[in-house]
């Protein structure tokens, strides 16, 4: 090694150590050096002397091991004798472990195999793995086979872990913490260290003498030893002392006897274990003693804290006053009513709040600070916290001073309001004023002008008035918004409590009851104007009304009534028009007359004369009501001529059409050649009728209107009637010829029909008989088959055609007669009869000879199919040579299984051959003989063929075995081969150790397996010499085979045995050279394999990969010592190296350690590879297993038969519900395989394609097995209800046959020797229970039978044979009853009498035996035994319970039984033995219960004291773990795990409570049995409580911990969070705009929300904090801090949020009032050049297109401008309110757009009034012209009146005359306006416009004057003239009248008869009535005519003469 240098240390292959089990631990033995060897003997005398040394110790340990774990596994019940041993099925190991770690391990194995202990040791050992403990070597297979050294070494290892791992020593100086055996051994220095004699520096001699247990005992619990007394010398009594007082005073097991320790060498390992316990409990101990130290220092600080409470409470008592008087004085809100002195209370506020606050503050932060410092300490104390006084505490403090600040704040508010209000109401005073001046003049001017009243005469003066009214109102109405503003004013100032508000009041009301003057006289001014327009209005339309009427009469006068039908519907229609229109207009006449007569109703005001309104509504009802008569009249007229001429136009048309038809129906004689043209010709006389008889109905109405018409006479009835008459005659004609064609063509239409139905019949027949006549019976059997299906059809029509052929004669008799009396009908129906009968009798014989075909088809169909089998399998059991080979002859074997299944199916179909070939035989087949030599033909071979499959069969059965036992020799014999050369190729050439120990563990696994081996070996002689009995021609051959085997394996054991004797026990541990070498060569090796990149194929490639790559961790952990070891001795190698030179071993260490890290690191990334590849071939794997599970069970599904029997199907079934479990089991696999799938491609893998078409694949697969699966598990189902039914059949028929048979036959032999007394009742008995058993099989009989029927009804088919069954059953079943009544009478009789005494004699037998039974007293060891004995006790009682109930019966029947002396005495005497036997009985049964059931409750509840105590030590140690860890993760793990705990502790509870209550009710007794009930009782209360307390305390400290933690993490993230805020708000980022400042208040608005709603989570941390706080949390102090500071961070965020909010919403409220202002500025300039204008008007029209404009732009200007003056006055007010900071600018803004726009409202005012005058005045002049030009036309038109006098009649020139009167009315009233306004306007102006205003009135007046006399005359002469011209008229009718009526009275006519002189009378006396009548007429006349004479008229000249002649003629 002097010669390696670093460079070389990474090719270096250096020697592989086989043994990694001792290491560095054994440091007593020098390490073995090859060159340093000693001779031989030395050698031999060191190993011997080591060996005994290593016994001594493996001693003592296992005694010592073996009591530690006796101590642990007493607390779950169990207990060792032999470590070695019972350690080996793991059973002990895994309960050992589950006692140390508390944790619950797998539960182990059952089982006492071999594979079972190592499965549980593994279980054992992978959980020590999984607690980190590094277990060097140790496998299961080493405990299982006892290993001693291995076990040893598990147990040191096991308490190294959970022993000694945990002792932890901390050093004096805090630099150094020891642990493990230096711990144990400091500590043990440190206790024993003021004892003299003790000096402990090891575990072996130091303890020797026994005074170091003593001292450590003493040093602990001085009161259990005097130390004093003992000695060094006396060591073996100084250790019994010590081990004995610490198991009798300690309770710890004595692990060590004296001699152990008092010895040369004592075990180290044992000694330490023992120490062990001493220090677990000592250190228990002192954790109890120092609790009781921390008491003294609470009441030195009790006195400390009293002081600071009082103090506290007098500084808050004095602060709280404060507060109050300072609330008191500053709520008052009583100001000055001046505004410098609010400025005065302000000033005095503002020192308050700078001054005097301050100062107060200090002293509440002073006080908070000192309540902290007493809770601080009481807390730091765990005194309960200070609780200061009510309404002393902080809470109470920061309350008051809450309220201080509201109160402040209250009072700031309330100064600065009332200093704005003040100010405002000055401004609002001086704005009053001002405008109370403007509205009371514009108020006065206003009343002057609505109080005058000329509205005019006509309707367009009145409706002029009305539009001047509207404007006037217009104005009034704009204004009424300026008195409001007036009022408004007046009323804030009053609401604000203004000193001048009297005045301000009093010059308001003045104003309001002038605008309220104002508007009552607006409204009675509008009232009368709307009374003179509606009244103007209706005068107008009655004007209009009367002109059309006058129109409208000279129309309904005409005399014209229509000379044909259209001329008078086009008068009628003239004539509806002209009603509807007068319709229409009387009501709106109406309608007009009773709104006119409403105004003369009129109280008060009266637009016009009532006399006058009644004249004119008279006379226009007049004249619609004569218009309304003449319109009725000419309706009645024209109707009755629109009725005749229709009559007239009707009649014609009917007589046409009439001769129309009649034509049609005479010249059609034709009633058609074939039946369609007759059905034709039938349709269309079919329509005629239906014309007819639509025709007829009109023809009827038409001729009642004509009758009518005769009736009134309004034509010559001779031509009406004459018309009718002749109509009549021609439609009855019509209807007769109609009916006579209707007859015709109905016969030939049956006719036709009846000949079309024979022909198609006839057809039909002849080609139904071509096909039953057809010699085509099919060549095979589908043919046949298709043929016999066709023939069915056939048959079937043929049949329903019958009753066609029936009806054929009855359709012949329905028929005319011309019609069925021909003979070539008659003839025809016979032919159709004959050839239907031919064909039904063909059709039947068909249909025989076809079933007969198909049954031979099919047989011999059947037959060849067989035969086809059988000479394929013939040929090939004939080809076939059986072979020798076991592969060949298992394939041979399979196919003969396949070969069966065949042939059972084959055997199947040669059976239904037969069954075929035997009916056609019975039914007289014609080929019988072939069918039947057929048959023969095919049943010989078939028998042929069976017998050659058997014969095949036992051949390779006997090959087989052969086969397989050479195949077994062959094995065997090359495992002892192989074994041998196992043995021989590890013999022993080295001398190191580890292949020494290797060699060793070979060997025992070789014997092992030997040991399994020579069983076989015997079973295999034995199997050879039988094959060799049966097979002598082969024997020699399978007896050499088993001579090899035995010659090998002689050899076998020769070569062991020369092994074991070549071995021997010489090692030594390697030097450190070599081990380091070994270890860099291990390293090599290790990178290389880490580095490796190969990637696995295939899962087992995965698999191995990972498990070499588990391994290769494993084997870095376990060398991950060594190589610490190396590094910590590599000083000490390099001094012992002396030619090694020392830089050089530097060199490798730095390499070895480089090497190492890249070996760690190699291993990470390879294991993530490997770890992929494996999950993926894992889903492949677990996907191939269910495809393979899914293919499986598809393969099964679709080999099944239905089998054939019930047991079959049974077994079918279970069979299918044990593959359907089987399903449903390997779908978990298909489930599980989806899953993982899912989650690859969850996880995006690699091969996610690949995945999903295998689940796809699987999922499709999985729910196709399913479906079959269910469907043939229905299958099974409903087969085997029909196998049931003929089973049971068949069992009941059989049973019943058997019991025939017994019932017939002699009695069974054996029982003609028994005594009579014996036989009889044994006969009776057997058949009492024959009778017993027919009774209950009679329900047997009722099963079968309901299932007969339901079968019935459910499976129709099988219906006679399971009747005929059924049938059977019931007549075997009725015989049976009979014979077995009759019998049953027999033996009865014969029986009783034997039977009693029988039945008592037994009786007696069972007592005896029964009092045997209770003499034994022995109640049972343990509880199983007791419950036994209470067994038999309960089966003894039931007995005797019986037994008496059975006395009772015999008793009952000794006396109803007849029977001689001798027997009854007998029988008595038997009777009484048997019932004194009995009452013995009772008593010591009862004494026997109370015993058992007394042991059983004593057994029983020590059982479960034992089991519940088992439980709580289980548990106790989880409850008492100490640790909870520092952060939030880890304690919210122990609080599951403890809460797991309590759950499972508070279920237990109610089984614990019902143990410890069964237990303490038995420890009350007092006796020996219940001592350890007693004990077991107080231990496990004990126990219980315990883990109550503990569960619970250790709940609380985790609650508490976890609260903590929480409120940590939770102040972390609110700080943090804070902080980020509070920089953003200090940004001082401004607007420089109004649109930059709107979206960064925006932006703040959103912040500040989000800062709102953290509130909540401020409060839920400051919960928590005071939560906390009153827990008493020794953190309480920094958790009030971190509280403190969140607190004030949260409020500084919130003030800066505040503050930066305000500053953007003032800078955002300026920019926009800015805005504002400057708009609402500009547009007031713009409006003011508008109203400035000095524009008048130049005429009327332009002065009022000027007003118009004006007033248009006044009102939009003054809706808009008020609009945005508000707007801006309300925003300057809310920013003033507010506080703005540039308040004042504010206000200088709003001052002048105020005054702005007062300006613009008067400078519209001013010109508005102007407009108005100019108005006025251009309007008169205006009017004057218009009336004048109106006076001027008025004259023009009167001429014209005086020269049409002549020409137009008098009705004409008086509506001339009206007309002309109402135009001058009208100019009547517009000459008053205009007298009227002229007044006016004199009064407003003067000078020159005053003169041309009265020159203008006087020109108008005088016109006018004129116009009225010009017009008085014309009116005088226009009524002469009309009376004049109505005179004349009256005459020249009157004269035409008298002279017709003279003509009338002269006619010379004489009368013929009497009628022709009563019609003259008649009409001569109508004549005087007439006369009579027009007398009034003339006297008006003559009266008219006297008048015209004395107004001396220029017509009064005429008038006399006309008046004389008419009077003559009326004389005359």
């Amino acid at each position: 090694m002097a010669n390696v240098t670093p460079a070389k240390l990474d090719n270096l292959e250096a020697q592989q150590q086989q043994n990694n089990n001792v290491r560095w631990e054994n440091t007593d033995h020098p390490p073995h050096r090859p060159w340093d060897e000693d001779t031989a003997t030395a050698k031999l005398f060191e190993c011997s002397r080591i060996k005994a040394l290593a016994d001594e110790r493996d001693s003592v340990q296992k005694k010592t091991f073996t009591k530690w774990v006796n101590s642990h596994l007493g607390q779950a019940s169990c207990r060792i004798s032999d470590l070695y041993t019972d350690l080996r099925d793991g059973f002990m190991l895994t309960k050992l472990l589950e006692v140390l770690s508390g944790e619950q391990l797998p539960k182990p194995t059952r089982g006492r195999m071999r594979i079972h202990s190592l499965e549980n040791v593994d279980k054992a050992l992978q959980f020590l793995k999984e607690q980190r403990v590094h277990l060097e070597n140790v496998g299961s297979h080493d405990i299982v086979d006892g290993n001693h050294r291995l076990t040893l070494g598990l147990i040191w290892t096991i308490i190294l872990r959970f022993q000694i791992q945990v002792i932890k020593i901390e050093m004096e100086d805090n630099r150094e913490i020891r642990s493990a055996k230096d711990a144990l051994l400091l500590w043990c220095q440190m206790k024993t260290a003021g004892y003299s004699e003790v000096n402990i520096q090891n575990f072996t001699t130091s303890w020797r003498d026994g005074l170091a247990f003593n001292a450590l005992i003493h040093r602990h619990r001085p009161d259990i030893i005097d130390f004093k007394k003992l000695t060094k010398s006396n060591a073996a009594y100084n250790l019994q002392q010590a081990f004995n007082t610490a198991e009798q005073q300690l309770g710890l097991a004595k692990l060590l006897d004296p001699e152990d320790v008092n010895m040369e060498h004592p075990d180290e390992k044992s000694i330490i274990t023992y120490v062990v316990s001493f220090y677990h409990y000592f250190s228990k101990m002192k954790a109890l003693a120092v609790e009781g130290k921390r008491i003294g220092k609470v009441l030195d600080q009790a006195l400390e804290i009293e002081k600071i409470i009082e103090r506290y409470e007098s500084l808050a008592s004095e602060l709280l006053e404060w507060i109050e008087l300072t609330i008191t004085i500053i709520s008052n809100q009583k100001f000055a009513n001046s505004l410098a002195g609010v400025q005065q209370q302000l000033q005095a506020f503002t020192a308050f709040c700078t001054l005097e606050k301050p100062v107060k503050f200090q002293e509440k932060g002073n006080l908070e600070v000192l309540l902290f410092s007493i809770q601080s300490k009481l807390r730091a104390n765990n005194r309960k916290l200070y609780v200061p006084k009510e309404g002393k505490g902080i809470s109470d403090i920061n309350k008051a001073w809450t309220r201080l600040e509201k109160a402040e704040h209250g009072r700031e508010v309330a100064l600065r309001n009332e200093l704005i209000r003040q100010e405002k109401l000055e401004l609002l005073a001086q704005r009053f004023d001002h405008k109370a001046i403007m509205r009371e003049t514009w108020l006065n001017e206003n009343q002057r002008l609505v109080s005058q009243d000329n509205f005019g005469y006509d309707l367009p003066a009145v409706e002029a008035a009305m539009k001047k009214h509207e404007a006037i109102e217009a104005d009034i109405s704009s204004y009424q918004e300026r008195i409001q503003v007036v009022v408004e004013l007046a009323q804030e100032m009053a609401s604000e409590g203004y000193y001048d508000s009297k005045r301000i009041s009093a010059q308001k009301d003045n104003i309001m009851r002038q605008w309220s003057l104002l508007t009552e006289l607006v409204s009675a001014r509008r009232a009368r104007l709307e009374q003179n327009v509606a009244l103007q209005k209706i005068f107008q339309e009655m004007v209009y009304m009367i002109d059309w009427m006058d129109d409208m009469q000279a129309q309904l006068s005409s005399k014209e009534f229509g000379k044909h039908l259209l001329e008078v519907e086009d008068l009628l229609q003239k004539h509806s028009l002209l009603e509807a229109d007068i319709s229409a207009q009387s009501e709106r006449v109406q309608a007009l007359n009773g709104e006119a007569l409403k105004f003369s109703e009129l109280a008060g005001y009266q637009p016009c004369d009532p006399q006058i309104i009644c004249n004119r509504v008279n006379h226009v009802q007049s004249c619609l009501e004569q218009l309304q008569e003449l319109a009725s009249k000419r309706r009645k007229e024209l109707e009755a001529s629109r009725q005749l001429w229709s009559f007239f136009q009707e009649m014609e048309e009917a007589e046409a059409w009439v001769r129309e038809k009649e034509h049609i129906l005479s010249s059609s004689q034709s009633c058609g050649k074939d039946l369609s043209s007759v059905a034709k010709l039938l349709s269309k006389h079919n329509i005629l009728l239906g014309e007819l008889g639509g025709r007829c109905s009109l023809l009827q109405s038409a001729m009642r209107r004509g009758e009518q018409v005769l009736l009134r006479k309004r034509c010559g009835p001779s031509a009406i009637q004459e018309k009718i008459r002749e109509v009549r005659q021609h439609w009855k004609q019509l209807e007769e010829l109609a009916a006579s064609r209707l007859q015709k063509l109905q016969g030939a239409l049956s006719f036709y029909q009846f000949s079309t139905d024979t022909d198609d019949l006839v057809a039909w027949l002849q080609d139904a008989y071509r096909l039953v006549s057809s010699d085509d019976f099919g060549h095979d059997e589908s043919s046949t088959q298709s043929l016999v299906k066709k023939h069915k059809g056939v048959v079937e029509e043929v049949d329903k055609h019958r009753a066609a052929v029936l009806t054929l004669r009855k359709q012949l008799a329905a028929l005319a007669p011309e019609y069925h009396e021909l003979v070539d009908v008659q003839v025809r129906i016979v032919e159709v009869e004959q050839l239907y009968g031919e064909v039904a009798e063909v059709a039947v014989l068909r249909r025989e000879w076809l079933q007969d075909a198909l049954a031979v088809y099919r047989m011999f169909g059947e037959v060849n199919a067989c035969e086809v089998w059988i000479d394929e399998k013939e040929q090939w059991l004939n080809r076939m040579e059986l072979p020798q080979k076991l592969e060949d002859v298992e394939v041979v074997q399979h196919r003969f299984e396949s070969l069966d299944q065949e042939m059972n199916s084959l055997m199947g179909r040669i059976l239904d051959v037969n069954q075929i070939v035997q009916q056609l035989v019975d039914g007289g087949h014609p080929s019988s003989s072939e069918v039947r030599s057929c048959q023969d033909h095919l049943n010989s071979r078939w028998n042929r063929v069976v017998e050659l499959v058997e014969q095949k069969k036992d051949h390779l059965d006997s090959i087989l075995k052969i086969q397989n036992y050479l195949l077994e020799c062959n094995e065997i014999k090359s495992q002892v081969w192989e074994k041998r050369k196992a043995i021989e190729s590890t013999q022993y050439n080295s001398g190191d150790l580890g292949s020494v120990l290797s060699l060793q563990r070979r060997l025992s696994t070789m014997e092992a397996a030997l040991v399994v081996l020579e069983p076989r070996l015997i079973e295999l002689q034995q199997e050879g010499e039988a094959l060799a009995n049966t097979h002598p021609a082969q024997a020699m051959e399978i007896l050499m085979q088993f001579e090899e085997i035995s010659e090998e394996w002689e050899a076998l054991k020769r070569t062991l045995q020369g092994c074991e004797d070549s071995l021997t026990v010489a090692s030594r541990l390697q030097q450190f050279i070599q081990d380091l070498d070994s270890f860099l060569t291990w390293l090599v090796k290790t990178q290389a394999a880490a580095v490796s990149e190969e990637l696995p194929g295939n899962l087992s490639e995965a698999e191995e990969l990972l498990n070499q790559h588990a391994s290769l961790k494993e084997e870095i952990n376990r060398y991950e010592e060594d190589f610490a070891k190396i590094q910590a001795v590599s000083d000490l190698l390099a001094l012992e190296e002396a030619d090694l030179p020392y830089l050089s071993l530097q060199q490798w260490l730095q390499k070895l350690d480089v090497g190492w890290n890249k070996l760690l690191e190699m291993w990470e990334s390879r294991r993530e590879v490997l770890v992929q590849a494996h999950i993926f071939f894992l889903f492949l794997r677990d996907a191939k297993q269910a495809e393979v599970c899914l293919d499986s069970q598809e393969t099964t599904l679709a080999h099944t038969e239905l089998p054939t029997t019930v047991e079959g199907v049974e077994k079918g079934i279970k069979k299918h519900k044990d593959f359907m479990t089987t399903m449903d089991l390997n779908l978990q696999k298909t489930t599980m395989a989806l899953k993982a799938g899912e989650s690859l491609i969850r996880q995006g893998n690699l091969y996610g394609e690949r995945v999903k078409d295998k689940m796809d694949a699987l999922q499709a697969k999985s729910q196709h097995n399913l479906q079959l699966a269910q469907a043939w598990m229905q299958r099974l189902s409903d087969h085997l209800q029909l196998q049931q039914f003929l089973q049971n059949c068949h069992e009941l028929d059989g049973w019943v046959a058997e019991k025939e048979t017994l019932m017939a036959g002699e009695a069974p032999r054996g029982t003609d020797a028994l005594p009579r007394h014996q036989r009889a009742p044994k006969r009776w008995l057997r058949h009492r229970a024959f009778m017993a058993e027919l009774a209950q099989n009679k329900e047997w009989l009722h099963k079968i039978e309901k299932e007969g029927h339901r079968l019935i009804n459910e499976k129709p088919e099988l219906a006679e044979t399971v009747k005929k069954k059924l049938e059977e059953i019931r007549l075997c079943w009725a015989e049976l009853e009979a014979a077995t009544q009759a019998k049953a009478q027999q033996l009865l009789e014969a029986t009783k009498a034997d039977q009693l005494m029988q039945s008592f004699t037994d009786l007696d037998k069972r007592l005896r035996h029964m009092e045997s039974q209770l003499q034994v007293a022995d109640a049972g060891p343990d509880l199983a035994s007791v419950n036994t004995n209470l067994k038999k006790l309960q089966t003894m009682e039931s007995q005797v319970e019986g037994w008496c109930k059975e006395v009772g019966e015999l008793q009952t029947q000794v006396a109803a039984l007849p029977m001689e002396a001798a027997s009854k005495e007998l029988v008595d005497e038997r009777q009484k033995v048997v019932g004194t036997r009995i009452v013995r009985l009772i008593e010591p049964l009862k004494a026997r219960r109370r015993i058992l059931l007394a042991a059983k409750e004593v057994h029983q509840t020590s059982h479960d004291l034992e089991d519940e105590m088992a439980w709580v030590q289980d548990r106790l140690p989880l409850a008492t773990l100490k640790d909870h860890r520092d952060n939030l993760q880890t304690v919210q793990q122990f609080i599951k795990k403890n809460q797991n705990l309590r759950r499972e502790i508070q279920v237990h509870k109610p089984r614990m409570d019902d143990v410890l209550e069964r237990a303490n009710s038995l420890a009350a007794i007092k006796s020996p049995e219940v001592d350890s009930v007693r004990l077991l009782l107080e231990k496990l209360s004990e126990l219980w409580a315990a883990l109550q307390e503990e569960t619970e305390r250790r709940q609380q400290l985790l609650d508490a911990t976890y609260q903590v933690e929480q409120y940590y993490f939770d102040v972390a993230e609110v700080e943090a969070w804070l902080s980020e805020q509070e920089l953003f708000m200090m940004n001082e980022e401004k607007g420089k705009d109004e649109q930059s400042t709107l979206q960064l208040l925006k932006k703040h608005l959103m912040t500040e929300q989000t800062v709102e709603n953290y509130a909540e989570t401020i409060a839920q941390l400051s919960r928590q904090c005071r939560a906390l706080l009153e827990l008493g949390h020794p953190d309480s102090e920094q958790i009030s801090r971190r509280q403190s500071q969140v607190d004030r961070l949260y409020v500084s965020l919130k003030d800066l949020v505040e503050e930066h909010k305000g500053n953007l919403e003032q800078q955002y409220w300026l920019f926009q009032l800015s805005r504002e202002v400057d708009e609402l500025e500009h547009w007031i300039a713009e409006k003011e050049v508008v109203a400035g204008s000095p524009e008048l008007g130049q005429d009327y029209d332009h002065v009022t297109l000027l007003q118009e404009k004006f007033t248009e732009f006044a009102s939009e200007t003054g809706n808009i401008g008020n609009e945005r003056i508000l707007a801006v006055n309300q925003m300057v007010d809310e920013l003033i309110d507010y506080g703005h900071a540039d308040a004042a600018t504010i206000a200088e803004w709003k001052d002048g757009v105020n005054e702005a726009w007062a300006d613009l409202l008067e400078l519209m005012e001013t010109r508005a009034q102007m407009l108005a005058a100019s108005h006025d005045l251009h309007k008169f002049f205006n009017d004057c012209k218009d009336v004048l030009s109106q006076i001027e036309e008025k004259k023009q038109r009167l001429p014209e009146v005086t020269t049409r006098e002549s020409k137009t009649s008098a009705g004409t020139l008086q509506r001339m005359l009206n007309s002309f009167e109402q135009d001058v009315q009208v100019l009547v009233t517009q000459v008053r306006q205009l007298q009227e306004v002229a007044a006016q306007l004199r009064t407003v102006y003067a000078g020159e416009n005053a003169e041309a205003i009265t020159t203008k009135e006087q020109e108008v007046m005088r016109s006018w004057k004129e116009l009225l006399s010009s017009c008085e005359d014309c009116r005088l002469q226009i009524t002469t003239t009309t009376d004049k011209i109505r005179f004349i008229s009256m005459v020249r009718d009157l004269i035409s009248w008298m002279d017709t009526v003279v003509c009338q009275i002269g006619t010379g006519e004489k009368p013929r008869d009497v009628s022709m002189v009563e019609v003259l009378m008649n009409y001569h006396q109508g004549l005087k009535s007439e006369i009579e009548t027009r007398n009034k007429i003339i006297a008006a006349c003559a009266d008219l005519g006297k008048t015209l004479v004395l107004n001396k008229s220029p017509a009064s000249e005429e008038a006399p003469p006309r008046e004389a002649d008419d009077q003559e003629e009326r004389d005359d």
